[in-house]
């Protein structure tokens, strides 16, 4: 797929309009370069195949609202990272006790996953091995990143693409790329180290102990080592720049399963599936072709490039027309939204006294804020009462929601600051626009919150039923007493979370530091 989407431009307004088969074209389209980015974020994970559908659902449900058909691409990419990090945060309480692929001893097994695969069964060179191998060892938010980069090396994804979806300008998502660069090649040291034959024996020592699985912890202490062994750094001035490697490995190919799954679910017919199969054999097509133009140039490393070889397609790329022959068509239905969770705690109502749930009682620590607070806290436990409120951070102590342009994120704010510092620090609570029960948040210049992209903005309310559900907000108990955690109306399980200077729509990965980043004390105004 090239970087420009003119001729899907047109099958995303006729999708919007309802036309099946522009909708099922479009997700033949973009599904090869979807499981690609969630196969390579989750290291060939057995949940990749359910992430991928996820995705797909959302963007079904949603497209009607996309107000830009051109960003299609970026806007399927950031639902994808929405996912993907969901997913990393259910299933971080295992992490360290349970695996998926046997990334100690590199053994092949029957049920080896698309990562497993392009390792073992194509035979790829060390270098391209060993970049793929150094993948597993970057942390969840670097690996998401890593995919992301590998598809605007082999030409799926522009720099412009990625900063779309992840929220981010141009210049900070090179800036974040760049740091993801230096913790990968790190990895790739340590995993050439590590494999040396024979060890230096000071990594032997500091791996002593060592289960043999890619860890966070682990990379730290054998960096520590390689950083200043002249032994395991030995072969790092001439390694082939990962860019490279990357143009040279297999595209994943997609399932049949998965696209049978699809299929059965209405998001692809026959026809459809079939095409989703050859776009996979196509993009490993392009992928040789890229591997001898690569070769071909005459830059500093043309010695090296020149040992890259075009790779056979990946063995799931047999997956043809005729091998994902769908019986009938499956007729699509509008697929229903999914079923709201009760929420636990309601907004303290203008009118009428409903009962309020008794919210579940859980460990309180004390916070003590950095500067005087406009009041004591206005909510009982987990309520968020109508009027003029501000919210300040658990975590962080005496920064309070508050937003600069269109984003929101946090600020400092007291007595002394500005009369315009407190207006933005200043928001309406009224009844949520989509639902009663929970709560919408309007700003002084009539603007309301609500999520865009996976991030918190200001936006002017468009009368949209997008809107409604993006701009209300189910409160339930916080981390402390007295404190509230926002739920997303239309993401159930999905809160509000302050991190990378930002608020964003996160899955709780169940930590108390996340906890912390996701509640807010409801103080009365500083207006």
């Amino acid at each position: 797929m090239g970087l420009v989407d003119a001729d899907h431009v047109g099958l995303v307004v006729a999708a919007q309009a309802g036309d099946a088969r522009a909708r099922e074209e479009l997700i033949a389209a973009y599904l090869p370069l979807l499981y690609n980015i969630v196969g390579r974020s989750l290291s060939g994970h057995a949940d990749v195949d359910d992430v991928v559908q996820e995705t797909l659902l959302r963007v079904v449900r949603d497209l009607p609202a996309l107000r830009a058909p051109e960003s299609f691409r970026s806007w399927l990419v950031a639902i994808a990272l929405r996912q993907i990090n969901t997913h990393w945060h259910r299933h971080s309480t295992f992490a360290g006790r349970t695996t998926v692929i046997d990334e100690a001893r590199q053994i092949p097994d029957v049920g080896a996953e698309p990562e497993d695969v392009t390792i073992m069964r194509l035979h790829v060179s060390d270098e391209r091995r060993q970049v793929v191998e150094a993948g597993r060892w970057l942390d969840p938010d670097h690996r998401a990143l890593l995919s992301l980069w590998w598809q605007e090396c082999v030409g799926s994804l522009s720099r412009e693409d990625i900063a779309a979806a992840t929220g981010l300008t141009v210049a900070h998502a090179g800036v974040r790329l760049q740091r993801m660069r230096e913790q990968l090649e790190l990895s790739r040291t340590i995993v050439s180290a590590l494999e040396a034959d024979p060890r230096c024996p000071q990594l032997g020592e500091t791996v002593a102990g060592w289960d043999g699985r890619p860890a966070s912890v682990w990379r730290k202490r054998i960096a520590r080592h390689t950083r200043g062994c002249p032994v395991c750094t030995a072969t790092t001035a001439e390694r082939v720049p990962a860019e490279l490697l990357f143009r040279s490995l297999a595209t994943l190919a997609v399932p049949a399963g998965l696209i049978a799954a699809l299929a059965a679910k209405g998001l692809l017919s026959g026809t459809a599936a079939s095409a989703a199969g050859l776009a996979t054999a196509h993009a490993a097509a392009g992928t040789a072709t890229a591997t001898a133009t690569a070769s071909a140039g005459g830059s500093l490393h043309s010695a090296l490039t020149g040992t890259l070889h075009a790779v056979t397609a990946h063995p799931l790329v047999s997956l043809a027309a005729g091998a994902v022959l769908i019986a009938g068509t499956a007729a699509y239905a509008t697929w229903p939204e999914p079923a709201h969770r009760e929420p636990g705690v309601t907004a303290a109502p203008t009118v009428g006294n409903p009962t309020v749930a008794t919210p579940t009682p859980i460990p309180s620590r004390t916070t003590t804020s950095a500067e005087p607070s406009p009041a004591s806290p206005s909510a009982s436990a987990g309520t968020v009462p109508p009027g003029a409120r501000s919210l300040e951070s658990v975590d962080q102590p005496a920064l309070y929601l508050t937003h600069a342009g269109d984003f929101a994120t946090l600020g400092r704010v007291s007595t002394s600051s500005s009369t315009q510092t407190r207006q933005r620090a200043t928001f309406t609570v009224i009844g949520g626009l989509a639902d009663t029960r929970c709560v919408t948040f309007r700003a002084a210049d009539g603007r309301y919150l609500r999520h865009h992209y996976l991030r918190l903005r200001l936006s002017s309310n468009d009368g949209s039923d997008l809107f409604r559900e993006d701009a209300t907000f189910c409160p339930r108990p916080g981390a402390v007493a007295g404190s509230v955690t926002l739920h997303a109306h239309n993401y159930p399980g999905s809160v509000l979370r302050h991190r990378d200077g930002g608020v964003w729509l996160d899955g709780s990965d169940g930590t108390r530091a996340f906890a912390g980043q996701a509640s807010f004390i409801l103080r009365r105004s500083w207006a």
